[in-house]
């Protein structure tokens, strides 16, 4: 025969209230080396998602509340230079162009120009139709 550990509740259970404190101390354990915070949990008598979530309150309170701020220097920007198989011979204004976005299945997407020279994304094509 095998024995089974019953709980028997004859009133009504309670939440419990943790003071800020308690709560401070618990969530301080979980940073100490070494410390499990399953059992810093399991001791207390509460869920460990209780904890990492009180544990996420503090950090959150505690960051700044300012965002850090980057310095920035604007620059001209400088054309790069082209090798010269690729810059064409006849020197055209371009007009403004679009992106178009090819659909290639497999949750695979090709973005061009729509400028893009026809020979070049034909070669782009069968190379990607290969893998």
């Amino acid at each position: 025969m095998t024995k089974h550990q019953i709980e028997v509740i004859t009133s009504v259970e309670r939440r419990r209230r943790w003071s800020r404190e308690e709560k401070e101390r618990l969530v301080a354990a979980t940073f100490e080396a070494g410390a499990s915070a399953s059992e810093i949990s399991q001791s207390a008598g509460i869920h460990v998602s209780q904890l990492f979530r009180w544990r996420k309150e503090f950090c959150q309170i505690s960051a700044p509340s300012m965002s850090q701020l980057v310095a920035v220097e604007v620059v001209e920007a400088r054309p790069a230079p082209q090798p010269p198989a690729l810059q064409s011979p006849i020197s055209r204004s371009r007009k403004k162009s679009s992106m178009v976005t090819i659909e290639l299945g497999g949750a695979r997407r090709l973005r061009v120009e729509s400028d893009i020279d026809s020979e070049a994304l034909g070669r782009i094509l069968d190379v990607l139709e290969r893998r």
